[in-house]
């Protein structure tokens, strides 16, 4: 018999059980991880909800990772569940649904899931439903037409921003009144005469509490300030500007040509007060308040010689003060403008705020940029007869003869046909009486008639034109058809796509057929208004069917 080596049955041996091992491996791992899904139901109707599960059973270490989002496509994602969670021995099994929907009928094939295990893909069964339409007995229950909708008013309430808007406004008003009214006590200061400006300071400081506070280079500072000033506007000096040698020199210089008549003994006083005070402002000194209070007497002294040694004004002068003290005026009476406009566009700026916060915007841009729909509405209105067979309305304007294409199918049942046009379709109103007279014996199609109008309607641009109809009567009691939606259609100046409503009236009185068709912007209330009130106003004569 012949036998291996035993060093080639050893490494044998070793290959065998790796493989084995590897095979178990594969083997264990294909049974760790199960995936399977389900529906509760394959057969739904439109609407109803289909729970769909995903149920995996995997080891605890493992990571699993459900789809989201809407990767059940076609159908719809209402809901995802939240996972559950069990345990069986050392494996979990994880638990999660989806509840899903569709709106329309037919057959929908929910395509298959992926499961991310530990980043390895495992993928569950596509699964087949059926949608159903819902049937519904008109025999037992009765149908209604689709009511447009209704705003419902809510209750007035004034926003918070207006309270802020307020609040703020009142803020700015206290804080301009304080500063306004400083500002006019510092410019009342300084509108009065040098002299009596001069005077004025000079009691301010005696009011002040410098001296008994000690504040003896703030005493000087304000009283030199006051006879400085004083002599820079009453002798045209550099006074507030020039220091005590300069000031003195230009004193002596006006005195020597004659132009002020100051007494030796007084330029001397102004000189040893200025002197003191430089003293206390720059070198710290602190004269006592019995010589401060001395000082300021004299400076008073001062102003007052001075006001005496000045000569009379001339002619030429005092026509300068004239002309100065005008243009003073006149840049008075320019600020008060100013402040007038301005407290009038801040009263209209809070009317316009109140008019928007109560009433609206659109109400303030009508009522001040005016709106053609609410003038039409609120003008006169014109009852008029238009065709034959006759029919009576109450138009804004009259109506003006025009024509409207129809297919020939209806053409040949016809022996008479008129229609009135007021405004187009461009426009904001576009109102249409058509009146038709069919042969003797010749049945018409309504459905024939209302066609004529829509084809009419797309030659002239219009698209996504939606259709909806009902039963219609008016106030006499003729019943008729009223088809009604919406439709597009394209602004010649903007290029963009206008929004319009449309409503059409359809009878068939006195042998014949007569239709009444409004279009209007869908955004335009107005508009919407004067509609509803030409539809109200139908009448015939002697109506008969």
């Amino acid at each position: 018999m012949f036998r291996f080596p035993e060093v080639a049955t050893a490494a044998f041996q070793k290959i065998l059980i790796s493989t084995i091992l590897i095979a178990a491996s594969f083997s264990v791992f294909a049974q760790e991880t199960k995936v399977s899904s389900a529906v509760d139901s394959t057969r739904i109707k439109i609407g109803e909800q289909i729970i769909y599960s995903i149920q995996v059973e995997t080891d605890s270490t493992n990571l699993v990772v459900f789809p989201e989002g809407q990767t059940f496509n076609p159908l719809e994602v209402v809901e995802s569940l939240q996972t559950d969670t069990s345990r069986i021995q050392n494996r979990f099994r994880l638990f999660k649904e989806y509840a899903l929907t569709q709106f329309d009928s037919g057959r929908y094939t929910i395509p298959r899931q992926q499961v991310l295990v530990n980043d390895t893909p495992y993928f569950t069964d596509s699964i087949l439903v059926e949608v159903a339409n819902v049937v519904v007995d008109t025999t037992k229950q009765k149908m209604y037409s689709i009511k447009p909708a209704m705003e419902v008013p809510s209750g007035f309430q004034i926003p918070n921003w207006v309270w802020w808007f307020l609040g703020i406004l009142v803020v700015i008003g206290l804080g301009y009144y304080f500063l306004r009214r400083r500002k006019k006590k510092q410019e009342a200061a300084k509108q009065l005469p040098p002299y009596e400006r001069a005077l004025f300071e000079l009691q301010q400081l005696d009011q002040s509490q410098f001296l008994e506070n000690r504040q003896t280079k703030e005493y000087y500072s304000k009283l030199t300030e006051a006879v400085r000033r004083y002599l820079e506007d009453e002798i045209h000096l550099r006074a507030m500007e020039s220091t005590t040698s300069e000031l003195i020199h230009d004193l002596e210089i006006k005195m020597e040509a004659g132009q002020l008549k100051l007494s030796r003994e007084t330029i001397d006083e102004l000189k040893r007060i200025l002197q003191r005070a430089d003293l206390a402002k720059f070198a710290n000194s602190r004269p006592d308040i019995i010589t401060a209070k001395g000082d300021r007497s004299k400076i008073e002294h001062v102003i007052n010689d001075t006001k005496a040694a000045i000569p009379e004004p001339t002619e030429e002068e005092l026509l300068k003060d004239e002309a100065y003290r005008i243009e003073r005026l006149r840049k008075r009476k320019r600020k008060k403008i100013i402040y007038g406009v301005l407290a009038g566009v801040l009263l209209i700026a809070i009317a316009v705020t109140a008019l928007i916060t109560t009433k609206g915007y659109d109400y303030l841009k009508d009522s001040l940029l005016g709106n053609k729909t609410k003038e039409l509405l609120e003008g006169e209105w014109i009852q008029s007869e238009y065709g034959d067979p006759l029919v009576s309305i109450t138009t804004p304007r009259v109506l003006t003869r025009g024509i409207i294409d129809r297919p020939d199918e209806a053409n040949e049942m016809l022996v008479g046909d008129e229609t009135f046009i007021d405004g187009s379709l461009e426009k904001d109103l576009y109102v249409v009486v058509s009146t038709l007279k069919f042969q003797e014996g010749a049945k018409f199609d309504l459905n024939t008639v209302v066609e004529g109008v829509y084809a009419n309607l797309e030659k002239k641009g219009a698209k996504n034109i939606i259709v909806k109809d009902e039963k219609y009567s008016t106030i006499q009691g003729v019943e008729g058809v009223k088809v009604f939606g919406t439709l597009e259609l394209e602004d010649p100046a903007s290029k963009r796509a206008v929004k319009k409503e449309y409503i059409i009236l359809n009878f068939g009185v006195n042998q014949g057929f007569q239709q009444i068709t409004v279009i209007f912007d869908e955004q335009d209330p107005f508009a919407e208004e004067i509609a509803n009130r030409i539809m109200n106003s139908v009448e015939f004569e002697n109506p008969t069917n």
